[in-house]
């Protein structure tokens, strides 16, 4: 009976993938749209702000502390655990601040949302990548919260690294992180590549 219960995937890795997968649709429903605008209306691409292509140093620098902090649970390493999940969530939030000002850039040289089609997009798409950093926020500030609160003593730091419902939320975190970051790339790489022509 143990043994069967390895074969069996979690319920909510299913609706994580399920998750990402309708992501993954209205992104790809995004790019190939602003492609067939672009296309039938023969407009000129817009130049991305420098700060896109700092965004996406930030959000990978954002993976790769999460990452250092999946391998700080595995080992049990509590004061490196908490480090790592809040330098994640201080360049999660750079990143939000960043994208902000990204933004007013381009406001301030005049490419609002209604200037053409290529900015509603532009704006469209940024922003709805946004939001789906935002929803990742309050999972990892309570995974920090926790770790602050419940890791104090030898006996709470034990019980909070040999829980495996935790690992679990900590795994899923990590991959929706992931694929946020990596979707960034991603756009960043499409509208980077619609520049040159």
């Amino acid at each position: 009976m143990i043994e069967e219960r390895n074969y069996l995937i979690h319920p909510t890795y299913i609706v994580l993938a399920l998750l990402l997968a309708g992501i993954t649709s209205l992104f790809f429903g995004f790019s190939c749209a602003y492609l067939y605008t672009r296309i039938q209306s023969g407009s000129p691409a817009l130049q991305l702000p420098m700060l896109f292509i700092f965004n996406t140093v930030i959000l990978i620098s954002a993976s790769y502390t999460l990452v250092k902090s999946m391998h700080f649970y595995k080992t049990d390493q509590t004061r490196n655990y908490q480090i790592s999940l809040g330098v994640t969530l201080i360049l999660t939030l750079i990143f939000l601040v960043s994208q902000i000002i990204a933004w007013k850039q381009l406001y301030g040289e005049g490419i609002m949302v209604d200037h053409s089609n290529m900015a509603s997009y532009l704006y469209i798409i940024s922003i709805v990548h946004f939001a789906h950093v935002i929803i990742g926020i309050p999972f990892l500030a309570l995974f920090l919260y926790h770790s602050i609160k419940r890791m104090k003593e030898p006996v709470s730091v034990l019980v909070y690294f040999s829980d495996p419902d935790k690992k679990r939320k900590l795994k899923l975190l990590t991959i929706y992180w992931h694929f946020i970051d990596i979707l960034w790339v991603y756009l960043v790489i499409f509208f980077l590549i619609n520049s040159l022509f």
